[in-house]
């Protein structure tokens, strides 16, 4: 993935998805909030990620009361990483977060990579997870901010359908840019890790 060609590079990575899997697994912050709100996706002390998948996705207002137990508790984790690179004196640091915008974690960046492909590849890609449908995508899709919108608010795109090779030229010549500090002012991003007012700012990758 990217974030692992960027942490090839030497950069430090917040990993969104992995933070979740931790929150989720025995002793983890989040079993108990989750339990609570969705008793029935709690086995053996952790929370079975099927089981509350599909509770989530036959139930209306179920992912918003989800997102509202994880959401904060994945930032946190997010920012106490931030304020470790600050304290290392890190130069960049970065925060892979695959749905930056849909929940609104721009502020937290100087600068945003969106890292995208072909709607036909990504429902190749997606498609082979256990358990995912062709109706399940299409829910997902219908919850995520448009392609286009993502294109028009990222500071650079990254285009994952045109090979391996291709990818890691693109994020090479980004981190060089960014490390020599010749990159426009953007929302979010890979950004210069630095602490201000009790956060720091990291580049990131949507």
């Amino acid at each position: 993935t990217a974030a692992r060609a960027l942490v090839r590079m030497g950069l430090p990575v917040h990993d969104s998805d992995a933070a979740v899997h931790k929150l989720f697994a025995q002793g983890g912050a989040a079993v108990g909030p989750v339990g609570e709100t969705f008793p029935d996706a709690i086995r053996d002390g952790r929370v079975d990620r099927t089981t509350l998948g599909e509770l989530v996705f036959n139930e209306p207002d179920a992912l918003g009361r989800l997102e509202a137990i994880v959401h904060p508790l994945v930032r946190q984790e997010s920012q106490a990483f931030l304020r470790c690179c600050a304290a290392r004196r890190e130069t960049l640091a970065v925060l892979d977060v695959p749905l930056l915008f849909e929940v609104k974690r721009e502020s937290d960046c100087d600068l945003v990579i969106l890292v995208t492909a072909p709607a036909f590849v990504q429902a190749q890609r997606v498609l082979r997870r256990p358990g995912m449908t062709g109706q399940r995508l299409a829910d997902i899709r219908s919850r995520q901010m448009r392609d286009a919108e993502k294109r028009r608010r990222a500071d650079f795109i990254v285009q994952t359908g045109l090979g391996r090779r291709e990818t890691l030229r693109a994020l090479s010549r980004i981190v060089k840019l960014t490390r020599e500090g010749r990159w426009r002012a953007g929302r979010t991003g890979l950004c210069r890790a630095r602490a201000d007012r009790d956060r720091s700012y990291s580049r990131s990758i949507a």
